[in-house]
């Protein structure tokens, strides 16, 4: 198994997880604020997978599934199209919101379908490349994925939580 094995099995039990939470639940339930000012899982999903699909873009030098697949006008969100939900607001947490668990699950797909297409370009030698240069050291492309792959988790594993937290409720 070589580094790009590996980075395509973490964002494969990304996936997994984000089906694994989204799945069988309401619209209603992904877009709940337990006390008016957390979090919902439509947002953290939303989130992560606007995060995966910035940063994925960037390093393949492809354009947004966001944007290039229709998603932002599929999901219609008042924000505007380059919002990853970096810095929102309680507002704007508030502002993502879905009509129907396809939408958050289909794009969550598609940015999934892209990563793994691009990963599949890949070889252990493209890992080291530096694709950011504004960080001391700089930052090559295999530290910018794992990044994503971390910062993915966390934000899963929080809408797990919330998840665990509305089914105890009921």
């Amino acid at each position: 198994m070589n580094g790009t094995d590996v980075l395509a099995d973490a964002f494969g039990r990304i996936r997994e997880t984000v089906r694994e939470v989204v799945g069988g639940l309401s619209a209603d339930e992904l877009n709940e604020r337990l006390d008016g000012t957390t979090n919902s899982i439509t947002w953290l999903v939303w989130h992560l997978t606007r995060i995966q699909d910035d940063h994925i873009a960037d390093a393949s030098g492809l354009e947004q599934v966001w944007t290039a697949k229709g998603w932002a006008a599929c999901l219609d969100l008042p924000l505007p199209s380059h919002s990853t939900g970096y810095g929102h607001s309680g507002r704007q947490v508030a502002a993502v919101r879905v009509d129907s668990p396809d939408l958050l699950l289909g794009y969550h797909e598609a940015v999934h379908e892209q990563t793994l297409a691009f990963l599949g370009t890949l070889d252990d030698a493209a890992l080291d490349r530096v694709v950011d240069e504004s960080w001391d050291p700089p930052v090559t492309l295999g530290v910018r994925l794992v990044s994503v792959v971390g910062d993915d988790l966390q934000h899963i594993g929080q809408a797990a939580l919330l998840r665990g937290v509305l089914e105890h409720r009921s």
